[in-house]
């Protein structure tokens, strides 16, 4: 699920200024991943898009791999701290 959206990000911002972190809960009965994208400040409008357009796309697209995969899946943009 991470290379999907790592492949995604670098086409759509044209740089590698993001991390992407993944935490996956489960228990018996339910397999979940938590997405968390931290992006540079200067991308962050790219990776949102237009009234949210670019991101509500990717997490569609991540929504049905999940699925394929039996999973449930959300996905959330953050600012990268700088040090």
């Amino acid at each position: 699920m991470k290379e999907l959206l790592e492949y995604i990000l670098e086409g759509i911002t044209g740089s590698k200024n993001f991390e992407i972190v993944e935490s996956v809960g489960s228990d018996d009965t339910t397999n979940f991943i938590n997405i968390e994208i931290k992006a540079d400040p200067k991308i962050i409008g790219l990776i949102i898009g237009k009234s949210g357009n670019t991101i509500r796309a990717i997490r569609n697209l991540l929504r049905v791999r999940a699925t394929l995969e039996k999973k449930g899946i959300s996905v959330s943009v953050s600012e990268k701290q700088t040090a």
